[in-house]
């Protein structure tokens, strides 16, 4: 089987400081509007009255997101240059020599992962911070969690210590492209794919 590096989020453990987002952005110099990497602040419930008093019900979590390097990339699929392709490990590239900046991989993609750059004409995304990888380093958003939400490894590797969950509430079913990551779902996960909670940083992600 090819090789697939992947990430691992613990929803549960996520505070939301967001400095696996502003390490992304200082490591790649990404301009004003460029995230390769995102929180969402996942909200729902609210407060509900018993008796005289009123309990709060409240659903929160967040859930950091970056590209998930899918095993069967949509990206890849419809880019009519063949400007995004996978890695012998796994990673999915963006060429920017062929990249001729169409957006039709960032409308395909269901997670927002590649993001136009208007300065450079081109597509941009998240590559796993490759060359830190080629020198026995760890990816940038990784290396900066303070909680250690973050990991990174091998796809099988990960699912056989943390299992197999690769989709909770607010994304898409996993069978829509394989990402090729794994998640420990929040306690409130559950509750919020039921009950439609909502994003509520938006407009930020």
């Amino acid at each position: 089987m090819a090789r697939q590096l992947a990430f691992y989020v613990n929803s549960h453990a996520c505070g939301g400081c967001k400095a696996c987002q502003v390490a992304c952005k200082d490591k790649h110099d990404l301009p004003v509007g460029i995230r390769w990497r995102r929180v969402y602040e996942v909200t729902g419930g609210g407060w509900q009255k018993d008796g005289d008093a009123w309990q709060s019900n409240v659903i929160a979590y967040n859930l950091s997101i970056a590209c998930n390097h899918c095993e069967d990339p949509i990206c890849v699929s419809v880019c009519p240059t063949g400007a995004h392709y996978k890695g012998d490990n796994g990673i999915v590239f963006i060429d920017p020599d062929k990249c001729i900046g169409c957006q039709y991989c960032a409308w395909a993609c269901p997670y927002g992962a590649p993001q136009y750059d208007e300065a450079a004409g081109v597509m941009t995304k998240c590559d796993l911070c490759a060359d830190e990888l080629a020198v026995g380093g760890t990816p940038a958003c990784v290396s900066a969690c303070p909680l250690r939400a973050l990991e990174f490894g091998e796809l099988e590797t990960l699912r056989e210590k943390y299992g197999n969950v690769a989709a909770i509430h607010p994304l898409p079913p996993a069978e829509t492209t394989r990402p090729a990551i794994v998640f420990k779902p929040h306690r409130h996960a559950a509750r919020a794919e039921a009950e439609g909670a909502t994003i509520g940083n938006l407009e930020e992600v």
